[in-house]
Formats: C-alpha cells, structure tokens, sequence
C-alpha cells in the first residue's frame, strides 16, 4: 500500500503548483519533487526491509482491469531515477523568467507522476494509461514554452505526438490480444500465457513500433532532434533524462518476456539495428552547428547502445543496460543545462558564436569537461560502468557487435572533445560570460557528485537490479 502514496503526493505537488501562484510555484513544486524522492528512498528502505509493497486492488470488472502496482528492484530504480531528477529539472529552472510558471511547473510534476505510474504499473490497461498520460504535459511544455519560430515549433511538437500516440495504439491492439487469451491485463498473468511463434511475432513487433519511437531506435527518431532543439530546456531534460527510458524500461519488462521466441529469432537483426542507430547518431553529431541537436544525436547513439544491450539476452546485457539508462539520465541533464546556462549569457545556441569561455569562467568549464568526460564514459566515471557492460554482453553474442558498438566511444570522445574545445576554448569572447550563480554551480556539482560516485561504486544499484533481471532472464529463457 505505501507505494500509492507516491503517486498521490506527485498528484497532490501538481494541483499545489498550479493552485500556488506563479511567484511560489516553482519553490512549490521543488518542495514536492524533494518529497517525492524523499519518499523513494524511504520505500527503497522498505524493500531493503522484506516489505511487501506491491499494491493491487479490482478497478474494473467488465473487462478485468486491475490497479495493480508492482515495485522490485528493477521498478524502483527507474522511480528513484524519476524523481531524483525531477526536482533537479526543477531547480534548473530557477533560472528562467517563464510566463504562466504555475503551468509548467505543474505540468513537470504531473508528468513525473505520469512516468513514475509507468515504471510501477504492473496491469497492461494501467501501464498503457501512464504511458499516454506522460505525453500529455511535454506536448504543452514544449509547444507553448518551446524556442524558435513558433510554426516550426508546432510542427516538430505535432509530429512527436502524432508518432508516439500512432506506436502506442499499436501496443494497445497488443494488449487487447494478450487481454483475449490471457483474460486478464495482469503482467503476472501475462507472463504465464505459452504463445505460438506466430503469436508472439505480431506482439513484439506491435509493442516494438510503440518503444522504438519512443527510445527513439533509428528511422523511428526523426521526431527526435528537431523537438530537444524546439523544447524549453526542462522539456529536453524530461525526454531525454527520463522519457525515453520509459521505452527501454519496457523493453526489459513487457516485450522480452511476454515475446521472448520473437527477440530470439530476430537478435542479431535488433541488434544491429541499435549499433545502426550508435554509429548513425555518432556522425550527424559531428556535423551539427546547434549545441542541442548536437546533444540530442549525441544521445540518439547512447540509447542504441542501450537497446543493444537489452537486445542480447544476456545477464550483463540486461544489466548493463538497466546502468547505463541511470548513467545517461544524470549525464545528459547535466550537458542540457550547460547548454542552457550559456544560451541564458550569449542567447545563442550556435556553437560558431561561443568560444573562449574558459578565461572568463574556469570554474565553470572544469565541471563542463568532467560532464563531457562522463559522457564519453571514461572509466571512473557511471557511463563508463554501463557501457563496458553492455560492450561485454555484445562480445558474448558476436565480436563484431562489440567493435562497432565500441565506436561509440571513439565517436563520442572525437565530437564531444571537438564541441567542448570551439565552445569553452580559444581567445577570449568579446562578450562577457558571467560566472556561474550559486544555484547553477550546486545543481552541476550534484550531478557530477552521482556520475562519479556511482562510477566507483556501483554495487549498490547492481545489487538492487539483479535480482529483477534475473527474474526477466527465467521467463525470456522459459
């Protein structure tokens, strides 16, 4: 029962933020996303505990629908990666003048609720309710507080809806299937179901066109720049922190399991679509002139890393993905507010009209090149637990995979090192850079705090994790 008591304290944080007025909301909702993580890691010390905290209850008789939350070490990692950056995002926010701030506020933490139901929904009707409802507050986050022309901007946001909410119909058609032979939406019941080879082709590849947009994989991400590009700051940070880890959760929890002959059969084509999308993402990236799209196919090749290692059917794969998932959340919010931070001085995106930033701020640039560091996991560092997992899982099925997946590396260090020397390096701007507040240095100091601290020692989130991969691995080998 505890566990419900999150939703509704995230529930509760939206209507206080919007009821709060614009001059409190944000301080509002900052002290509602600290409460939320507050109450994650009290029921991390449940679980720690032996204490039940899976919550089901009837909701619908007619079909069988029940409010049923799950909470293992795999969920939990997920909620307590939600909201430690929800009031991160938050906070980095403090920096902006937004009009209407009760709105975007309240919209951050509803879509928090929204993704934390998510990651704890073990109902299929339920799950697919959290996951449409998330799309709801960054539609409006990006449409109505987004940058650029505000035409272009409506298409990009438009044509992310449309692409997400077309997937997921695809994964409901699954679901009332699954609802069909199972006669109930239950994950549990779910899992027990034996589906012909047949069967489970058409239910991996309904819930693979919903996740793959999502993640985004490659030829489904066309959505995805033009809309880390034309969101607010916040809004980026919401995709790519935590959004598209909603895909890649559901990868591990509904689509291998449920499909598992379907993942098997058609392995080395997955996976070879995610190193497409590492190697495809690395090079746009090279080539990019805007410092946010620069960042967003940076992470189009980290999440194909990432599917990846799901993909291999492996222990270390799984769980290497599931490290690396965590890394990049905190890893790609800390280069997204670099990125803001410098367009609040220069108001400029383009990397051609910075430089020289480094004799006027060395604070500064010493924690954006241990970000950049992190980012191309060099070891010490929580990229670089994830990513030499996954490569190893990769090494397991097939040498090649590994090298190619390994470029991610090489790829990564040349355009991040390249993109770090134009914007912080060279003569001094005319321009002046003024040195980082209090608020931004402490918000960048957290987030490389949990990148290294992790990246040492990372036993404490294996440990939580492998148990529910484990699980996984019993029903996708059954």
């Amino acid at each position: 029962m505890d566990v419900i008591y999150l939703l509704i304290l995230l529930l509760v944080g939206t209507l206080a933020t919007y009821l709060s007025g614009d001059k409190l909301a944000s301080k509002v909702a900052l002290l509602f996303g600290l409460g939320a993580f507050g109450y994650s890691i009290y029921l991390l010390n449940l679980f720690y505990a032996g204490q039940d905290l899976d919550f089901t209850t009837a909701w619908i008789t007619k079909p069988n629908i029940a409010f049923a939350l799950r909470t293992d070490g795999l969920a939990l990692a997920m909620v307590l990666l939600t909201t430690a950056l929800t009031p991160i995002i938050i906070f980095s926010g403090f920096g902006n003048d937004f009009k209407n701030a009760k709105a975007i506020y309240s919209l951050i933490l509803f879509m928090s609720f929204a993704m934390v139901g998510t990651f704890l929904a073990a109902d299929g009707l339920l799950y697919y309710i959290f996951w449409e409802l998330s799309l709801i507050p960054i539609y409006f986050i990006a449409l109505l507080w987004g940058n650029g022309d505000a035409e272009e901007r409506k298409k990009a946001v438009v044509k992310f809806f449309i692409y997400t909410l077309g997937g997921s119909l695809f994964m409901l058609t699954g679901f009332v299937y699954l609802y069909l032979q199972a006669g109930s939406f239950l994950l549990t019941d779910l899992y027990q179901l034996r589906l012909s080879c047949g069967q489970q082709f058409w239910i991996f590849m309904a819930f693979f066109l919903a996740y793959a947009i999502k993640i985004p994989l490659i030829s489904f991400h066309t959505w995805q720049a033009k809309v880390y590009q034309k969101a607010p700051t916040v809004g980026t940070m919401l995709l790519s922190g935590i959004m598209l880890k909603m895909g890649l959760y559901s990868v591990l929890r509904w689509q291998l399991p449920i499909a598992p002959l379907t993942a098997k059969g058609y392995q080395y084509a997955l996976i070879g679509l995610s190193i497409a999308g590492v190697i495809y993402g690395s090079i746009v990236a090279l080539r990019q002139k805007d410092i946010k799209k620069l960042l967003a196919y940076s992470s189009l090749a980290h999440v194909g890393l990432i599917a990846g290692g799901a993909y291999t059917l492996t222990l270390d794969g799984l769980r290497g993905a599931v490290l690396q998932m965590i890394a990049h959340g905190f890893v790609v919010v800390g280069l997204f507010f670099v990125a803001e931070i410098i367009y609040r001085r220069y108001e400029t995106r383009l990397i051609a009209e910075m430089g020289g930033i480094r004799s006027q701020s060395p604070k500064f640039t010493s924690m954006f090149l241990l970000l950049v560091l992190a980012s191309v996991a060099l070891p010490s560092t929580f990229n670089f637990v994830g990513e030499f997992t996954v490569l190893y899982s990769l090494f397991q099925v097939n040498l090649g995979f590994a090298i190619l997946g390994g470029l991610t590396i090489i790829l990564g260090a040349y355009y991040m090192l390249k993109m770090f020397q134009h914007v912080m390096l060279g003569e001094t701007n005319t321009r002046i850079f003024q040195d980082v507040t209090f608020n931004e240095g402490l918000l960048l100091v957290i987030i490389i705090a949990v990148l290294f601290f992790f990246g040492l020692y990372s036993k404490p989130i294996t440990d939580l994790i492998t148990p529910s991969i484990e699980n996984i691995l019993i029903h996708i080998n059954r």
